[in-house]
């Protein structure tokens, strides 16, 4: 039986604009709902955490980055966020699902333990080869990565979280990278975009920055309380 490995799931959310027209302590009530449930389930996952994107993408406003060896662990969390008076005003545009595995271009023979880092940016999108990367000969493969790693093993900054979908979602892969500044990461990509793998890429996108909050956090930016004046 193969190695279970992890469940790496990521789950976007945009904020309904009428739900900022809300009464102040009735948002507020709404918050408080959502993150005493992230709260609740947190020491349950080996990782839970949140990720504000809010006024960077236009389609989505925060996400959690799940990671737990339970598959069903996703559904009661997703099950209680939605008994929420919040998950009312709140849609889900990107909804993400990934294991771990051991890479064929290494030497590992079990999944790689997925540990994120307390990096304040975490860029994520999913991925797709085209189906003529998967037909070249091994070792033709094999050098296309070694190229790949070596490059990215020049951004010390950069943390790479690679994760696998094959036949659980639309995806093949999931790439999650943590990092101190999205524009350190941008620079990484732009180098990759010379490797031969990269002539195999079919699609990297979308792809969202999002920076690391605690969920209360996270939620008071939807509605700018951690900016707003009393008068």
């Amino acid at each position: 039986m193969a190695d279970r490995g992890q469940y790496v799931a990521y789950t976007f959310y945009r904020a309904d604009p009428a739900w900022r027209r809300l009464p102040i302590d009735e948002r507020t009530a709404g918050k408080d709902a959502f993150a005493e449930t992230v709260e609740a389930f947190a020491p349950r996952f080996e990782h839970l955490r949140a990720y504000s994107c809010t006024g960077v993408r236009a389609d989505c406003d925060f996400f959690l980055w799940k990671i737990s060896e339970h598959y069903e662990l996703l559904g009661e969390l997703g099950a209680a966020l939605n008994a929420t008076p919040l998950a009312g005003w709140l849609e889900t545009p990107y909804s993400y699902l990934a294991t771990t595995k051991a890479s064929q271009y290494t030497s590992a023979r079990k999944a790689r333990k997925i540990t994120p880092r307390h990096s304040p940016y975490l860029v994520v999108y999913p991925f797709v080869k085209t189906r003529p990367w998967y037909a070249l000969p091994f070792e033709q493969r094999q050098s296309a990565m070694d190229e790949h790693v070596r490059i990215g093993s020049e951004f010390a900054s950069i943390h790479n979280h690679t994760t696998y979908s094959f036949g659980i979602d639309d995806q093949e892969f999931m790439t999650a990278f943590e990092c101190d500044e999205p524009a350190d990461f941008m620079h990484l990509m732009l180098t990759l975009r010379e490797t031969e793998a990269s002539s195999y890429t079919e699609r990297d996108t979308p792809i969202f920055v999002g920076q690391l909050m605690d969920i209360r956090a996270v939620l008071d930016v939807l509605d700018g309380a951690a900016s707003r004046v009393e008068a």
